[in-house]
């Protein structure tokens, strides 16, 4: 990346920040849809008995609770810059699009690694509290995190990106981003069981499961940043 578009990603990506830190909006609300989330699960749980092994649903728990912050998060920060006009000035501005697309990403990346950092100790408390932890190490979750939330970031500021222009945001962008992410949620929900259950044979499963995200991000982010010339000008 030329020195020019290099110090054009670091403004985008500054300004990004700068502005969470002020309003903590993003944060705030994707921290407590994900929190009440939790809650709402462990109140449907009550009821299942002191013998019944969280963990077997917990990986599925998790990506559910996450993909649909993660949908409420991407659509607030395009929201955001549609209605103070931030996004008309990008525009304007002689920056090239594929350095908007990239900040957005990793702007938006940041923000979700921050948010699953906070949910999942709440999670732990709400459901593992008195019972058998994971069975892998802790490593192995966070790789996972990682991982997928790449993926839901690229193609999440592309989708977002096409529903902030349309009447029915929140709606579109669910009908877009669900069915595209839906390989990368399953091979998340996959990786992360096996990261979770722990035993012979859960290592071979996981990185089967981690080389299906790498591929999804690899050429998925790829397919995002080669057509987001075309969405946000369109």
């Amino acid at each position: 990346m030329p020195g020019l578009s290099m110090r054009q990603f670091r403004a985008i990506l500054k300004k990004d920040i700068v502005m969470e830190l002020r309003t903590k909006e993003m944060i705030t609300s994707m921290g407590l849809y994900a929190i009440l989330t939790m809650v709402v699960y462990q109140v449907a749980l009550a009821e299942a008995g002191e013998n019944f092994d969280v963990r077997l649903v917990m990986p599925g728990l998790i990506w559910v609770a996450f993909i649909f912050m993660s949908m409420l998060g991407l659509n607030r920060s395009f929201v955001h810059e549609k209605d103070q006009g931030c996004l008309d000035a990008l525009l304007l501005a002689p920056i090239d699009r594929p350095v908007i697309f990239l900040s957005k990403s990793v702007g938006n990346l940041l923000f979700l690694l921050v948010v699953e950092a906070l949910s999942l100790p709440v999670f732990a408390f709400l459901f593992l509290q008195g019972k058998e932890g994971i069975g892998n190490p802790i490593w192995m979750i966070a790789l996972v995190l990682f991982g997928a939330s790449i993926g839901i970031a690229g193609v999440g500021t592309l989708l977002a990106t096409i529903s902030v222009n349309t009447s029915g945001k929140d709606i579109m962008l669910a009908v877009l981003f669900v069915p595209l992410e839906y390989p990368l949620l399953r091979a998340a929900v996959g990786a992360t069981f096996a990261a979770v259950i722990g035993g012979p044979g859960t290592m071979t499963a996981f990185w089967g499961w981690m080389a299906w995200i790498a591929a999804f991000d690899v050429i998925m982010v790829a397919v995002a940043y080669g057509l987001y010339e075309f969405v946000i000008g369109a």
